[in-house]
């Protein structure tokens, strides 16, 4: 049975992201990209869809299973586990009866796909535990498994380590090290297990490396000499960002670590930084939402999505927090994967892509138990096909603020621009399925409308701020219109707040994103009367907010059972679990309309279920008392650096030129003009 998701820690070569348990499995690993079928499934079924096991004997039960014991269980305690300073080179120290090790997990950064894992010895004597399943295609394909001992050097030096080679199809797999698990008699084992002896002062290196079938395996791996410099590419990577007003007085935060520790805002903002650059791939620089499928918003439910994708809205948000805070390389990679994935037919615009750009087709659904039994499990994101308006406003509101920073327009980005708001102008009449990809009936969502006035907007800007080409009599005329319609139908002056979609009297968490585009000031009162609303009929009583309530009427909104078969607005059953990046969507509203009390107290709530790593999954079970969704997930960790931000600069630690101005965008009466809408 798979660990609870906030038990895991994600590794990374900014190509894939495995994750590896507490308990010392790595239970999920995609290869050679985030977006490959599952080498190791556990995470997703049980041990026998694949997992890699390390870990002291005394924490494995007997039998064919070999599942982990609990720690209260086992003879051994995990005493700390620590990525090593600013990188994702992690490193669990285990504690047994008879003595201690050190295992170090890490991807060497590299364009290969290895698994390393060193057991050190620091005390006594211990033994290990070593179990490989591979299973290719999530869990579905059962490798055949071959044996080398390693040959004689001919020049009298040592002999090359023995490697087992597994293989099926187009997949292969080499695991090295001494000594390599040994092979079951029971076929219907299907695995490779064994123990080992470790003592202080001993160390024994194991890599698992991907490749081709059709190739011969990959030269092994220096293992002491890629752990240094993976140590110091992450840390120079992430040396680059220089935090604001760093000093005695830098604010800290609560975060867990069994128990409770502070974190300085420093090393939240920095961590939430590396999460982002480890789920961008190097080459490509997409960037996925998570490294994970099918890990349930609502354990037990249906909302299980494939997240290994790269949204439009991720990637635009991702490109201006990396040029923010100090990586420019990133966002230029960010801008260019933006115009590489959107290039084509205007009309065929998606909101996901593949990680390289790839138009992606409708889901279907895998043969996997699902995580705790959740299904479906799905390969692939129907969303993609989905029409989400307020995509492309994302994207154009990010290349103005690219403009005004002085960035250039090339032969290629405006004319894409251009096409972009052609789309806009083509499906000005059209409803859709929103921010939060509903899967119920088309409507016109408030926030997809606004976003459509931004990317008119941002076009008007580029002509009559920056003197680019383009149709802005058209662009000023449907923007004006657009702006006219919302205040009628997207705002209920009776209710004085914006609404989730017109027609309704229901709010949802994407109205929190109008100041952020500059529609409506943080501080204006029609906004206030939002937040407070969604205050009134999203917060849970944990403080965490829902994006939105699923069932509307008389059932109680706070009691799980009254919403038992009973489908919402998005297409499903009950409703979903509080959500972590809406939560901090409200706490950047509170920095930035003065007050930074409330901002601090919800930002230091969500770090409060972060796992002991700083890593956060989608949203927040208060009655199971856990994380669900997918993890880690790039929207929370992007919408904590904005809270963080926001924050700043409501204490002073930014200056004006850092942050986006307030008051941009439409006036009090719902006006607009030439140069608004830049937030």
């Amino acid at each position: 049975m798979a660990s609870l998701i906030e038990d895991y820690a994600l590794l990374s070569n900014m190509r894939t992201g495995p994750l590896v348990s507490r308990a010392g499995s790595i239970d999920w690993l995609c290869a050679p990209r985030f977006d490959s079928p599952s080498i190791f499934g556990a995470l997703l079924g049980d041990a026998d869809h694949g997992r890699w096991l390390l870990a002291p004997a005394s924490t494995v039960a007997e039998g064919a299973d070999g599942e982990p014991l609990d720690e209260e269980e086992g003879g051994a305690q995990v005493a700390e586990r620590f990525y090593v300073e600013n990188t994702f080179v992690l490193q669990t120290v285990w504690v047994t009866d008879s003595g201690s090790v050190r295992v170090t997990d890490f991807l060497p950064l590299t364009s290969r796909t290895d698994v390393v894992r060193r057991v050190e010895g620091l005390t006594g004597e211990v033994e290990m535990y070593h179990e490989l399943r591979v299973r290719f295609g999530y869990g579905a394909v059962v490798p055949w498994v071959s044996r080398f001992e390693g040959e004689e050097d001919p020049e009298g030096g040592d002999p090359a380590p023995p490697m087992l080679v597994a293989m099926a199809g187009p997949d292969a797999l080499v695991l090295r090290g001494e000594p390599l698990p040994e092979s079951t008699d029971d076929d219907d084992e299907r695995r490779h297990h064994g123990t080992f002896t470790v003592s202080a002062g001993q160390a024994r290196d194991f890599v698992l490396t991907h490749f081709p079938s059709h190739r011969t395996p990959p030269a092994p791996v220096d293992v002491n000499e890629q752990l240094t410099r993976t140590v110091e590419l992450w840390q120079d990577w992430s040396g680059l960002y220089s935090p604001p007003a760093a000093g005695a007085d830098e604010p800290v935060h609560i975060v867990p670590v069994r128990g409770h520790a502070v974190a300085r805002r420093s090393d939240v903002v920095r961590r939430s930084l590396l999460v982002m650059r480890a789920l961008m791939h190097q080459e490509t620089g997409g960037i996925v939402a998570a490294p994970t499928t099918s890990l349930p918003d609502v354990v037990g439910g249906e909302r299980n999505w494939d997240h290994r994708f790269s949204w439009l809205r991720d990637a635009a948000m991702a490109l201006e927090i990396m040029l923010d805070h100090d990586h420019d390389r990133e966002a230029v990679q960010l801008r260019n994967w933006l115009l590489r994935a959107v290039a084509g037919d205007p009309h065929d615009l998606q909101n996901i892509y593949g990680v390289a750009g790839e138009r992606r087709g409708r889901e279907h659904q895998l043969d996997l138990p699902g995580y705790e039994r959740s299904r479906p499990v799905r390969e692939g994101n129907s969303a993609s096909v989905q029409h989400q308006t307020d995509a492309v406003g994302h994207v154009m509101v990010v290349f103005e603020k690219l403009r005004r920073r002085g960035a250039v327009e090339d032969h290629l980005s405006w004319p894409l621009q251009q096409a972009m708001l052609r789309s806009v102008v083509g499906n000005y009449e059209v409803a859709d399925q929103g921010l939060w990809e509903m899967r119920g009936e088309r409507q016109y969502y408030t926030h997809s409308r606004v976003l459509m006035w931004a990317a008119l907007q941002s076009g008007v800007d580029a002509v009559r701020v920056h003197g680019l080409p383009g149709d802005v009599q058209l662009w000023e005329q449907l923007r004006d219109a657009l702006a006219e319609e919302i205040w009628t139908s997207g705002y209920d002056p009776e209710a004085g707040s914006f609404v989730q979609y017109y027609g309704a009297r229901t709010v949802d968490a994407s109205l929190l994103q109008l100041p952020q585009v500059g529609f409506v000031a943080y501080d204006d009162e029609r906004m206030l009367g939002t937040v407070r609303r969604i205050e009134e009929e999203l917060r849970h009583p944990s403080g965490l907010i829902h994006r939105y309530r699923n069932v509307l009427g008389p059932v109680d909104p706070d009691d799980p059972d009254a919403y038992a078969g009973v489908i919402g607005v998005d297409g499903f059953p009950g409703q979903d679990n509080p959500h972590l990046g809406a939560s901090l969507w409200l706490a950047a509203q509170y920095a930035r309309s003065g007050r930074p009390d409330s901002a601090r107290k919800l930002v230091d709530l969500v770090l409060s279920r972060a796992n002991d790593l700083g890593l956060l999954a989608t949203e927040w079970s208060p009655e199971r008392r856990r994380m669900t969704g997918n993890f880690p997930q790039t929207f929370t960790h992007l919408a904590l650096v904005q809270a963080m931000d926001a924050l700043d600069a409501a204490q002073g630690r930014r200056s004006a030129s850092d942050v986006p101005p307030e008051d941009a965008g439409t006036g009090a009466d719902g006006s607009s003009g030439a140069g608004s809408g830049a937030a």
